[in-house]
């Protein structure tokens, strides 16, 4: 597992590809988040050994992208989709086979079966391009009940509800983009985890939840940065991903104005800030000094998960 920072989940915006290397590399962290279609521009314009370089050089790994298909959109999925493979090449080529999407958690057209079909159908054709490109695919769960409250029909919001979606869609290369803060606001807990494998999961989100929140009432765009509250045992959580093997991007994903707010006016110390709290995570769950970051320890409690 390596510690990676995703620009944008900081909120820091608008950063070229060189730009956000810089940035990873100068806030100490191992791996970068980035955008494929940034990417795949600059390995047109200057190479795909100089693109390679140009991480290397920075101690940098490119780690993970978000998928590049707009899969919801009835009017623009196809054209994506017909993107997918020069793309999904170009992650493939420059180390970073993994990419991901979120799913919501209900909708106002679909009842649940019918939107259980209709995500199998979308999902599928991309499933098998990125298989095809030698490349793994992610699907996140969107786990507060305030969330899908808002929808006229439930859908999945569970980890089980994802797996079973994922042996749905019968392709051997997808697997769970498995958040800290989805699995505690679904309910779910540590032994949940103790189901999966390593090539189960494809990308790794964490973050701590607001306290003085129930877990069921929790706002999915209020977060808090790792070990910065201790309602969600992270220690635990990263502890689980150790057993199961787990090798790939661990990012954070805060969802906080308090670092949105220092990002519109130091980027670099957002990064700090997050580069922190990773140190201080992977401390607490014992795994030594291997996240990639740097900085002071910290120290949080940290409590379990809500038993199911």
């Amino acid at each position: 597992m390596y510690a990676t920072i995703g620009p944008e989940a900081l909120g820091i915006r608008g950063l070229s590809l060189s730009e956000a290397i810089a940035l990873a590399r100068d806030a100490r962290f191992a791996g970068l988040a980035f955008d494929i279609r940034l990417a795949a521009n600059a390995v047109a314009e200057r190479g795909l050994e100089a693109v390679r370089e140009e991480f290397s050089r920075a101690g940098v790994r490119p780690a993970h992208w978000n998928l590049p298909v707009v899969w919801r959109d009835d009017a623009a999925w196809e054209a994506d989709l017909r993107e997918l493979p020069r793309l999904a090449a170009v992650g493939r080529e420059l180390g970073a086979p993994r990419t991901a999407t979120y799913m919501p958690s209900g909708s106002d057209e679909r009842a649940y079966e019918a939107n259980l079909e209709w995500h199998v159908a979308r999902l599928r054709p991309i499933a098998e391009v990125l298989h095809d490109a030698g490349c793994r695919f992610g699907i996140e769960y969107i786990g507060p009940r305030t969330f899908r409250a808002a929808f006229r029909h439930e859908f999945i919001h569970t980890l089980d509800g994802l797996m079973e979606l994922i042996a749905a869609i019968g392709v051997d290369t997808v697997g769970v983009m498995l958040d800290s803060w989805h699995l505690f606001a679904s309910g779910g807990s540590l032994a949940d985890l103790d189901r999966l494998s390593n090539q189960d999961v494809v990308v790794v989100h964490v973050n701590d939840a607001p306290a003085g929140i129930a877990w069921n009432d929790q706002i999915d765009t209020v977060r808090a940065l790792p070990m910065e509250t201790g309602v969600i045992n992270l220690a635990g959580f990263m502890q689980a991903l150790q057993r199961l093997g787990y090798d790939g991007p661990v990012m954070p994903e805060p969802f906080s104005q308090r670092v949105n707010d220092l990002a519109e006016t130091d980027p670099l110390a957002a990064a700090r800030e997050a580069a922190r709290a990773m140190d201080g995570l992977w401390q607490a769950a014992g795994l030594g000094r291997e996240s990639g970051v740097g900085g002071r320890r910290s120290e949080a409690t940290t409590r379990r998960f809500k038993a199911t």
